[in-house]
């Protein structure tokens, strides 16, 4: 099987290529070739990496600069996904694309579903909720998988910021009133990965449409930033004190969910598929962290 996954440095495209294996190509689609805000470039780019299925994870994610960047948030986020989506219909294959929790307000109490209404704070949970729409319209073949709070060994991310700033800081100010599913990348791939295998190998797989898929388990963002500090501390890493603020007193551009949480049992239920408990899959990649920075240390010492 081969996937052709958007985008080259972003967390879900690099851990797909980490979680690639002698069964599961994938092609990493980037630009020049491929670039999402020139929907011109993009059949072309994807007929020639000749792709199974494609996988739809480049994005614009800089949450407040899309609010003074909206039209260039929705050619990416919108336009450009659709063209992905289009551009699979035509070579004959699904598309699996990535979305957000950020295509809901936060108000609801308890856990969102796949069927609750949407009702987007900014410009940036907007421009993916029309890019959902647009996927849809254009690839009846079309899985859209609602993720949050990723992080991963790559990119920028909430894990790699807490240990960067526990190495310069005595304490950090961290949110505790906004609630959400921590997500590993890695994780991510992984259910992509079990997902196109279903799809490729099943001619009849019919129930295509909106997933979440998010870690399992919920905390505030104190709450996973005290976890990631707690194992780095073990392992001799970063350490620091976190304070606990509300989102009131954390000043942004764009407004976010005070409550983030997604129920992934309808994933569970049709793929036969969980992700690891948060806890388990943040303290591996804090791990893997540490241990390369302790490592690295050690290599520049003995130079």
């Amino acid at each position: 099987m081969r996937l052709a996954v958007t985008g080259r440095e972003g967390q879900v495209a690099a851990s797909l290529i980490e979680r690639g294996s002698k069964d599961v190509e994938v092609v990493a689609v980037g630009r020049p070739a491929l670039d999402l805000a020139r929907p011109e470039t993009v059949f072309a780019a994807l007929a020639e990496a000749r792709p199974d299925i494609v996988v739809s994870a480049a994005a614009y994610t800089n949450v407040d600069q899309a609010e003074d960047e909206k039209e260039l948030a929705f050619a990416v986020n919108a336009t450009g996904a659709g063209k992905v989506a289009e551009a699979a219909a035509g070579l004959g294959v699904p598309v699996i694309h990535l979305s957000t929790d950020y295509v809901f307000d936060g108000a609801k109490d308890s856990a969102y579903v796949e069927t609750d209404a949407t009702a987007p704070l900014g410009v940036y949970g907007a421009s993916k909720l029309a890019g959902e729409k647009a996927v849809a319209a254009a690839n009846p073949r079309h899985l859209i998988l609602r993720t949050a709070w990723a992080y991963s060994p790559f990119g920028r991310n909430f894990v790699k910021t807490m240990l960067m700033l526990a190495a310069e800081r005595d304490e950090i100010s961290v949110v505790a009133d906004q609630w959400g599913n921590p997500t590993s990348a890695l994780d991510i791939a992984e259910a992509v990965l079990h997902a196109a295998a279903r799809l490729h190998h099943d001619g009849n797989f019919a129930a295509y449409g909106v997933y979440h898929l998010a870690g399992t388990g919920a905390t505030n963002w104190s709450g996973f930033a005290r976890h990631i500090l707690d194992i780095s501390r073990e392992l001799g890493g970063p350490s620091a004190r976190i304070c606990d603020i509300a989102m009131a007193n954390y000043s942004t551009k764009a407004r976010r969910p005070a409550n983030s949480r997604l129920s992934t049992a309808k994933f569970a239920a049709v793929f036969e598929w969980n992700a690891p408990d948060w806890r388990r899959s943040s303290g591996e990649i804090v791990s893997r962290l540490v241990l390369g920075m302790t490592s690295q240390a050690s290599a520049q010492m003995s130079q």
